[in-house]
């Protein structure tokens, strides 16, 4: 009975024995080639983006080259890999605005809400404007009110009847500096000279 049986029970699986060497030694190469990449990638960049961007080389290095088997191959395709995956991340970076984004605790970003300072500006100078306009002929309220309303010139010359379109051009300048000149001549209250 024991001539039947072969003397080797797995005859494929000793058969495939220097595959299967071969691949503990390929991965043995990987494995010492991931740790020089990762090294490698965090003296360059961020450690926590190095173990990331070891394990895209090594998926390349497996998928397209995975006819290579020494190590004497594989480290210098793997290092220009790695320096085009380096390359790759640094420019995707720099699109994003990410070497020079700011800590959000170390700088709030500004609020929606006016500036209370502002806000008190634009007050005073619109009572000093209300009170100026109050102050000024009926023509010139009305002038204001209808541009204030958002009227144009051509509609504002029909409502208020003048000739012409220049006449509403002379009555506004007119308007305007009678206007500044009842603030103090200056629109800001500094007293200089401003524009109207």
């Amino acid at each position: 009975m024991d001539s039947d049986l072969p003397l080797d029970p797995f005859p494929a699986l000793a058969a495939a024995q220097p595959d299967l060497a071969a691949a503990d030694g390929r991965a043995a190469i990987l494995v010492r080639l991931r740790e020089r990449i990762v090294a490698f990638a965090a003296s360059r960049y961020a450690g926590s983006q190095a173990e990331d961007l070891a394990q895209e080389v090594l998926v390349l290095i497996h998928t397209k080259y995975g006819h290579l088997e020494r190590l004497e191959d594989l480290l210098p395709l793997a290092f220009q890999i790695l320096r085009f995956k380096l390359a790759a991340a640094r420019r995707k970076a720099a699109r994003r605005g990410e070497f020079d984004a700011v800590d959000v605790e170390v700088f709030p970003p500004a609020s929606d809400a006016p500036d209370p300072a502002a806000v008190l500006e634009r007050k005073e100078l619109l009572a000093r404007l209300m009170g100026g306009i109050g102050r000024m002929g009926e023509r010139c309220r009305e002038l204001f009110r209808l541009k204030l309303q958002g009227h144009s010139f051509p509609e504002i010359q029909g409502r208020m009847g003048a000739a012409s379109l220049n006449t509403i051009y002379t009555w506004d300048h007119r308007c305007r500096k009678q206007l500044l000149a009842s603030l103090g001549g200056s629109w800001d209250g500094s007293g200089g000279r401003g524009t109207p």
